[in-house]
């Protein structure tokens, strides 16, 4: 077969280790030598160094998990990096039964029989960490809102029958004053602002509950707790406007 990579390696990546197979052609044979190191930042280097030591350029491994990335993301730039699908791998006919995974890897790399994976480029994953974190976090917020809903319901307070934003600018008023003690329905439909003082007459009988001290104690830790995730939800939005400018 034709060799498209004469200096190439194969990485067989693990949650604590990596093992290397670096493979070089020389005349009509390849040499190659396998090395094991462990997935710290000075493991990884190390590892860098050594597949370095013979101008190894292009470097394989398989995307098994999320274990490739660290070392994905220090070797990047220093070498041509495959990732590879493992059940591409697996399906490519020749392999011996005592051949390595990191020695094949570097066998079908040595001879352009590997098919890549695209791989964003560094900017590119950062941005992408940034959104699914943000999706992550507002999925979050989400539940605290629902909790608090449970929360009212158990109380017998029925402002998500009125509203849908219980949260709102009026809803969260109405909070405030339940937790400061205020159990009257119609001083609590007063703090209605905007299109939900039309509602006013439906409002004052939905707020006529039986809020306990134990709904005070869990209302406030979730409106805590929502603010907190409202903060990192603008800071991350923030933080991904600057990624994208």
């Amino acid at each position: 077969m034709n060799v498209m990579h004469e200096r190439c390696a194969g990485l067989d990546v693990h949650k604590r280790s990596v093992t290397g197979c670096r493979m070089r052609f020389a005349g009509r044979e390849a040499e190659q030598e396998i090395r094991t190191f462990e997935t710290t930042t000075a493991g990884i280097l190390a590892l860098s160094d050594w597949l370095q030591e013979w101008d190894v350029s292009h470097v394989a491994m398989e995307s098994t998990g999320d274990y490739w990335r660290p070392i994905y993301n220090l070797l990047e730039g220093t070498f041509t990096l495959l990732v590879v699908n493992a059940r591409h791998v697996k399906h490519v006919p020749g392999r011996k039964t005592d051949v390595k995974d990191a020695e094949w890897l570097a066998d079908l790399l040595m001879h352009g029989l590997l098919n890549p994976s695209f791989i964003p480029s560094r900017p590119q994953r950062a941005l992408r960490d940034l959104v699914r974190y943000r999706t992550k976090v507002v999925q979050q917020r989400a539940q605290v809102i629902n909790r608090v809903q449970k929360v009212l319901e158990d109380a017998n307070i029925k402002l998500a029958s009125v509203t849908k934003e219980v949260l709102g600018a009026s809803g969260r008023a109405i909070l405030e004053q339940l937790l400061a003690g205020e159990t009257e329905g119609a001083v609590l439909a007063q703090l209605a602002r905007g299109r939900l003082r039309a509602k006013m007459a439906e409002l004052a009988p939905a707020l006529e509950g039986a809020m306990q001290d134990h709904h005070r104690f869990l209302l406030e830790r979730q409106l805590a707790l929502f603010d907190f995730l409202s903060q990192q939800i603008d800071e991350l939005s923030e933080e991904i406007a600057v990624w994208m400018a």
